[in-house]
């Protein structure tokens, strides 16, 4: 697969945009998160509001479940004896943004067969699926992808809380919950850290939380932001990384597959290159 990226374009490759960008600050390092604003576009809203007011500032990864999601917010969030956090000038209620209409919505197709959907893909650099018969798309739950937590009620997220996707892909949720993005970099700084004891890996002890604070790329100076570039998933390149990783035809495998699952699909992110 390096081979192929090393030989492409540098027009089969995009950067991030600073405000769609937010920037998740952990001990080890920084969480690198490109939102969806075309799935979530309320959601993406409240949490551009939310960084640009630090509403995350001081609080925590909260839940580290094994094989499942790391999810960061107010501890107290759950506690009815205790204040949660004001949320500024962020809307208190949103809708539900499990899906949307496939009308219009860029959608570059897999041939592959899914369990979950009629149809997978990628739109937009997001691993995604569509129903045509209902004229419905909708993001996919792989690793790595970020949502926002709710309780029963479909429209009882308002953003504060979230989750990656740090195990194998829950694709059941798909359509349950609102994804508002996915992480580019970093994922393994959150699929690390040590297991919550609580029901649903929640740190039953204050002290196993992990502070963060978070902040969307355009409110970081241009220098101090990570360079990095994209491989877009509209391109040649991608067309043709997705078919290396499809049927391997390096000497070690002896039967190609003839098959990829969407979330095991590659999406290549690499340093921009400054030229001296």
């Amino acid at each position: 697969m390096q081979e192929i990226l090393d030989a492409s374009p540098k027009s089969d490759w995009r950067t991030l945009d600073p405000d769609r960008t937010l920037y998740l600050q952990v001990p080890a390092g920084r969480v690198v998160i490109e939102l969806a604003p075309t799935f979530a576009p309320e959601h993406v809203a409240n949490i551009r509001t939310l960084a640009k007011e630090s509403y995350w500032d001081g609080l925590s990864v909260i839940r580290s479940q094994d094989n499942y999601v790391a999810q960061w917010g107010d501890p107290t969030d759950d506690d009815k004896s205790q204040t949660k956090k004001p949320i500024g000038s962020a809307k208190p209620k949103l809708p539900a943004e499990f899906e949307r209409k496939a009308t219009g919505v860029p959608f570059v197709r897999l041939p592959d067969s899914d369990g979950w959907a009629p149809e997978v893909g990628f739109s937009e650099g997001f691993p995604a699926a569509r129903d045509p018969r209902t004229d419905t798309a909708w993001l996919a739950h792989c690793y790595g992808m970020v949502g926002a937590g709710r309780d029963v009620a479909a429209d009882s997220s308002d953003g504060t809380s979230l989750y990656a996707v740090t195990g194998q892909s829950p694709r059941m949720l798909d359509r349950n919950i609102t994804l508002v993005g996915r992480v580019v970099q970093g994922i393994e700084l959150l699929s690390v850290l040590p297991r919550g004891t609580g029901a649903l890996g929640f740190y039953e002890d204050p002290k196993q939380y992990v502070p963060i604070t978070a902040k969307l790329a355009s409110q970081v100076p241009e220098a101090e932001r990570t360079q990095i570039e994209l491989l877009r998933t509209d391109s040649k390149t991608f067309e043709t990384v997705v078919e290396s990783r499809r049927n391997r035809r390096d000497e070690w495998y002896k039967r190609p597959a003839g098959h990829i699952d969407l979330c095991n699909v590659p999406l290549p992110v690499r340093k921009i290159v400054t030229p001296n």
